[in-house]
């Protein structure tokens, strides 16, 4: 493709397709990591994970946790780990985007993705697999960064669209990348003891093409006018996302009215503590459905194909449609649809009510997030938009780092049952503080 053409290529939609590739390879994983868990239980020649069984068998002896609960327990720091390491890293990646320009952070990302799929491919052993995680984390920046192009690109008019497919992007990532990666890893494993190379060599294969496609179209969005100045400008707005007590007291935002600081402070704990519960049922799911039905990753691959499926179905014909003044009134549905979903997952002994409970957390999944960030979204004035929303990404990348270690603690401790049911308790929390905003 000549250069006239690369020119013409709405970056918007560079960025869509950039952002599919990436998930796809991301969300392959999902549904393997309760095997791939086992996998290194049997297999791990460093002993790390016998060495890691035995410093928990005190406690595992004290709450009467199963041994072969023991995966969840190191998944929950595994995906912890991850999203603790986007949380820090997205801030600074953004900050130094600031001053050199979108493009080359992007493609350093990129180029630590494909560096951590390729790490997995070689992972014959627990260290290689955990050294592969940890530089994807400090990678996944790519996230924060499209987002931010998008801004750089669109009016406050058109945002919204953009946004839109970024959205859009995510449903379809999880919709066909679980599935794909189950399909390669049922396939690999009539093929080869190390099953999950041939996933890994996929998503690597995927990463590839993602990054082949940003480095040949496109094209720069935050021309050198437009940039920070200075790193010490720049960084400073990112200490702002990544202190704790900066990051809930808003403090990177200029508060012009007392009563509308008072409503985004509590908006953004609302979102905080929400996906702080979700992310812990979304991350054990994998677990619950390994050891207590079963599952095989195939069947998993199915059961987040229909997750997906039904978030975009509600996203792109409803949610896409909602009038502004209905925007809050939907956000608190879909606080309302996670409680009973909560429950009938943690009470489910077969496929009904399990996939009722799914349904309902698909429903809240597609009707919270996009709400509650198009009401945050109205709060700033112009010029600190960006830096509000960029607030809630870091308070959801901070929620997402320690819900499922959080989460899996007590899967391993008190059993999936309880620990379900009182998350569904919990989420009564924000519900009604929505209510009363």
């Amino acid at each position: 493709m000549d250069s006239s053409n690369r020119k013409k290529m709405n970056p918007v939609y560079v960025i869509f397709i950039s952002l599919l590739l990436d998930l796809l390879a991301f969300t392959m994983i999902l549904p393997l990591l309760p095997s791939l868990l086992d996998h290194y239980k049997q297999n791990d020649s460093t002993g790390l994970y016998a060495w890691l069984s035995g410093r928990v068998k005190y406690f595992q002896e004290i709450v009467g946790a199963p041994e072969k609960f023991n995966n969840v327990l190191f998944g929950g720091f595994l995906g912890s780990m991850f999203s603790f390491l986007q949380y820090l890293t997205s801030p600074l990646l953004g900050s130094i985007s600031d001053v050199v320009g979108r493009k080359s952070v992007l493609i350093i990302c990129l180029l630590g993705i494909s560096f951590s799929y390729i790490l997995w491919a070689f992972s014959s052993n627990l260290i290689i697999f955990i050294i592969a995680r940890f530089i994807g984390g400090i990678s996944k920046g790519n996230v924060s960064l499209s987002m931010a192009i998008i801004t750089d690109v669109s009016s406050v008019e058109n945002r919204g669209k953009g946004m839109a497919l970024v959205g859009i992007a995510f449903s379809l990532g999880f919709i066909v990348g679980p599935l794909i990666g189950a399909v390669f890893a049922v396939w690999a494993k009539t093929k080869t003891g190390q099953w999950y190379i041939i996933p890994a060599i996929f998503a690597l294969f995927l990463s590839l093409a993602d990054l082949l496609f940003i480095t040949v179209l496109f094209q720069e969005s935050l021309p050198k006018e437009k940039r920070a100045k200075s790193f010490k400008s720049s960084f400073k707005t990112a200490e702002g996302m990544i202190n704790v007590k900066q990051l809930f007291s808003f403090s990177a935002v200029n508060h012009d009215e007392k009563s509308n600081s008072k409503e985004l402070k509590k908006l953004g704990l609302i979102y905080f503590v929400y996906l702080f519960i979700y992310s812990g049922l979304e991350f054990t799911l994998t677990f619950l459905t390994h050891h207590v039905f079963n599952y095989t990753s195939m069947e998993q691959g199915w059961m987040f194909f229909s997750i997906g499926l039904t978030m975009a179905v509600i996203q792109g014909g409803y949610v896409r449609r909602i009038p502004k003044d209905k925007i809050k009134k939907t956000a608190t549905l879909g606080l309302w649809l996670i409680i009973p979903s909560f429950i009938c997952v943690g009470l489910a002994n077969g496929p009904v009510l399990l996939y009722l409970g799914l349904f309902l957390y698909a429903s809240s999944t597609a009707l919270v997030v996009p709400c509650i960030m198009t009401m945050a979204s109205l709060y700033g004035s112009a010029d600190q938009k960006g830096t509000v929303m960029g607030i809630f990404r870091s308070l959801g990348a901070l929620a997402r780092a320690l819900g499922p270690i959080i989460a899996s603690i007590a899967f391993w401790s008190i059993g999936s049952c309880t620990t379900y049911l009182i998350g569904s308790i919990c989420l009564l929390w924000p519900v009604l503080n929505l209510l009363k905003l």
